[in-house]
């Protein structure tokens, strides 16, 4: 299938808990999205049930493929191709939406693209439209989520060398463990960054840790215990309005002078590197936002971040994923490709040309 002739395409995202379908045209542009949250669901849990998950996927996945192909005014029998998440993600959501789009594809005779998640927030990046002219290769990609915290230098489509990581606890997974301590609903990131609004980040000495050492591992399990015990160490009953906000405050300014140090290193890393790139839920984040932007322009090199409603878990990403490798002829047809709970950026590796590194 030709990378220029490719079009209408349907994408489906059923990684985790939110159900989204989206049909892009071959240049990118957006005809349908639709994102089905499953907040609902899990709430009474206090976090991600993955059977719930699954089941859901299962039951509103058809309709919402059927109103995408309605909205664009399209068929089946229009689309180029099919496009579905088959990776890394909860092993029953990824079932559904890649067998799913796996049976649509085959049932219509059309090429089905088997999609890695964090390639599609890799390259969300170069939608069309977010950056003047387009968004060039290599830049540093901050991933930021409840799963995933790592620097990776994106060296182009398929070609991903991963610079650092978390060595315990991702950095959403630490905003949600915070909101559960201040009695926050999950996702906690949007509380927690509430809360901080009307609270002093001087307040609570909480660490940095890492913060200064070589390299661009991440830690945050540290600030995570510090916080607990900070919140252990009250009278009973003396966590009232005032007191949590400071400490969400504290928390929130720890995650940002600790993400912005480990950047800074990442960039010493690629010092090639054309922008600095945050994706992933937290990358919402306006905190977060604001402390990379200035580190940023004291590189002179621009913060690239998606709109909000791209931050977290979509189609479009995913669809614009399968798009670039589809204009870049890395696309292959994806029916034998298996669901992978783990599957890691850097196995994507391809064969580059001379005098570019490989990615590892």
């Amino acid at each position: 299938m030709s990378g220029n002739n490719v079009g209408p395409l349907l994408a489906i995202e059923s990684s985790c808990d939110e159900t989204a379908v989206a049909i892009l045209s071959t240049d990118g542009q957006i005809i349908a999205e639709h994102v089905l949250s499953q907040f609902a669901d899990h709430a009474p849990f206090g976090g991600v049930v993955p059977e719930i998950a699954a089941r859901a996927h299962l039951s509103h996945l058809p309709a919402l493929v059927k109103h995408a192909l309605a909205e664009a005014g399209l068929t089946v029998g229009d689309l180029a191709a099919v496009a579905a998440t088959t990776g890394p993600g909860l092993i029953g959501g990824l079932l559904v939406g890649a067998g799913f789009g796996k049976g649509l594809a085959l049932a219509a005779g059309k090429p089905f693209i088997a999609v890695n998640h964090l390639e599609g927030h890799a390259l969300t990046a170069r939608l069309p439209g977010l950056v003047q002219d387009g968004l060039a290769f290599p830049y540093l990609l901050l991933l930021l989520s409840g799963g995933h915290c790592q620097c990776v230098a994106v060296e182009g489509v398929g070609r991903y060398r991963r610079l650092g990581g978390t060595i315990d606890d991702a950095v959403g997974e630490a905003f949600d463990k915070v909101a559960k301590l201040l009695g926050l609903p999950l996702p906690g990131g949007p509380g927690i960054e509430r809360l901080a609004a009307h609270g002093d980040a001087k307040a609570f000495a909480f660490p940095r840790p890492l913060s200064g050492r070589a390299g661009c591992d991440f830690s945050f399990s540290g600030l995570k215990t510090a916080v607990a015990q900070a919140v252990g160490a009250l009278p009973p009953g003396a966590i009232d309005q005032k007191t949590a906000a400071d400490i969400a405050a504290s928390f929130q300014a720890a995650v940002v002078d600790v993400l912005m140090d480990r950047a800074s290193q990442a960039l010493k890393a690629l010092p090639e590197a054309t922008a600095l790139v945050v994706a992933g839920g937290v990358a919402a984040n306006q905190a977060i936002r604001t402390g990379l932007q200035s580190l940023a322009a004291r590189r002179d090199i621009p913060l690239v971040a998606p709109p909000l409603r791209y931050c977290g878990d979509n189609a479009v990403m995913i669809g614009w994923a399968a798009l670039e490798r589809l204009h870049a002829g890395l696309a292959e047809d994806g029916l034998d490709q298996r669901p992978q709970p783990r599957w890691p950026l850097t196995a994507l590796a391809l064969p580059v040309p001379e005098n570019v590194s490989a990615a590892e």
